[in-house]
């Protein structure tokens, strides 16, 4: 069983305070592995250090306790792996946002504001028929949203025996920027109406007269183009009331590579002659 230490020398041994023994003895995470009865002192084994040296780890990689709890108490080699796994997957996501975002900020104090006119264009967009899924989505969620409607929408257009016939995209209003929670549709662009079917709808995108920019990157930093298109419309009186558009011209679903994926952002306008 190996020697009992007391919870000063157990602390000591697997740096972890005493506070956080206490704790973890609390959740049931790691237990004593003796409570003098008399005392109320817990005490710990030498056997328990290997544990006790996991789940600090697993602490320091920001893992929730009841996901350790899952890890420890997994019954056999695969299922415990599966989820550390599943864990450090989501690990990796994470240090890919923030090192894009770290190389965002990078470019954005290095380069500064553009100084070259942004490469902008006004154009008129037919309607068009579409499968579409719309929701009120946070914008926390809205990059796994987004994915998960297009899924299915791309599913359930080709199960059906239709065409695409353009660029899938997305129309956003206001409070999706000024609340960051609002109404969403995605939609993909067909040669037939198609059938209702779980979350997709058959749906008329209007037409519309846009001011468009190109945004190349990583979606983090269409913050840039958005703030280009805006500063363009301003300048020439164009603005008008209306979901901004995007067309998903490169996606997730063409490469893994976000600095290939490819976006026009829509901004509604007026314009006035040709």
């Amino acid at each position: 069983m190996g020697m009992f230490l007391t919870i000063g020398d157990f602390s000591r041994a697997t740096h972890l305070t005493v506070k956080t023994l206490r704790h973890y003895h609390d959740v049931g995470l790691l237990e004593p592995a003796d409570i003098d009865p008399a005392t109320g002192y817990r005490r710990y084994t030498t056997a328990q250090i290997p544990a006790a040296q996991v789940i600090r780890r697993f602490r320091e990689l920001g893992m929730p306790l009841e996901e350790i709890r899952t890890v420890m108490d997994a019954p056999d080699v695969d299922t415990r792996n599966q989820h550390i796994g599943a864990h450090l997957n989501r690990l990796e996501e994470e240090l890919g946002r923030t090192q894009r975002a770290v190389a965002s900020l990078r470019d954005l104090l290095t380069t500064g504001p553009a100084t070259a006119a942004p490469d902008i264009s006004l154009r008129d967009v037919p309607a068009v028929q579409a499968a579409a899924i719309t929701d009120k989505v946070a914008v926390a969620d809205g990059a796994a949203w987004t994915q998960g409607a297009l899924g299915e929408l791309y599913a359930t257009v080709a199960g059906q025996g239709l065409a695409q016939t353009g660029p899938a995209g997305g129309l956003f209003t206001d409070e999706v920027f000024t609340a960051h929670h609002g109404e969403v549709t995605i939609f993909v662009p067909c040669d037939g109406p198609v059938r209702s079917l779980g979350r997709v709808r058959p749906a008329t995108v209007p037409a519309a007269e846009m001011a468009v920019i190109d945004h190349a990157g990583p979606p983090i930093e269409s913050d840039r183009a958005y703030g280009a298109l805006a500063t363009y419309v301003e300048r020439h009186a164009l603005a008008v009331q209306g979901p901004i558009r995007e067309y998903f011209l490169v996606g997730q679903r063409d490469t893994a590579d976000v600095a290939r994926w490819r976006t026009e952002v829509c901004w509604p306008v007026f314009r006035v002659g040709s």
